[in-house]
């Protein structure tokens, strides 16, 4: 039985260069929880427990259809109410949402099942109950491989800001970020986070 790897498979949504590029996604389904507060608190670590819990649980459950696979890599949108900028906020205000993408085939009558298995194998993770199946459109992206710490990342915002005005174009979407490191194995310099938004083109006005 063959095993699918997202990563390997669609190398172009897991990959990105060390400078901003262009890039166009088509729609993905993904398993997802939202939630609010730093990401080094309880409710975030939480939610990511619940996510990969219920993941592997899907993946037990195609493995037995002869249809296993990989599980992808963890992924957060990020966002603050108001126009203010994250960094000008406390981390326990942060909304976030986080994703693992799924391969095409996985039913949604499956996340049931899977979730019934989950939250039996994990009773104290309530919060599993509160994990949904969804699509994500994003487009035309703006993406660029951030590599240290997550506190380093605004060096690497102010390059796609650059490229940005250079091409016309503006955020129209939520800060994306695709974790391809485990910041529990890599030192955080090491660490590789691609940045992505969805972009639009800018009206230029002639007179």
């Amino acid at each position: 039985m063959e095993k699918l790897d997202l990563a390997k498979t669609y190398k172009s949504y897991y990959t990105a260069p060390a400078k901003p590029q262009l890039v166009e996604f088509e729609p993905n389904w993904y398993v997802t929880i939202q939630g609010q507060g730093d990401p080094d608190g309880i409710a975030f670590s939480n939610a990511t427990e619940a996510l990969y819990t219920l993941s592997y649980s899907i993946k037990g459950i195609y493995k037995k259809e002869e249809k296993d696979f990989t599980v992808a890599k963890l992924e957060g949108l990020w966002w603050v109410d108001g126009d203010r900028k994250a960094l000008d906020v406390p981390r326990e205000e942060w909304h976030w949402k986080l994703l693992i993408r799924m391969p095409d085939y996985v039913r949604a009558e499956s996340i049931e099942d899977a979730r019934s298995i989950a939250m039996s194998k994990k009773k104290e993770l309530t919060v599993i109950s509160d994990i949904n199946y969804e699509t994500l459109h994003e487009g035309a992206c703006v993406q660029m491989l951030h590599v240290g710490p997550y506190a380093a990342e605004p060096e690497s915002l102010k390059q796609i800001e650059h490229f940005l005005t250079e091409h016309r174009r503006k955020i129209r979407g939520l800060h994306h970020e695709i974790y391809l490191s485990d910041p529990r194995k890599v030192e955080p310099s090491k660490m590789k986070t691609i940045l992505r938004y969805p972009v639009q083109s800018v009206e230029v006005v002639t007179g």
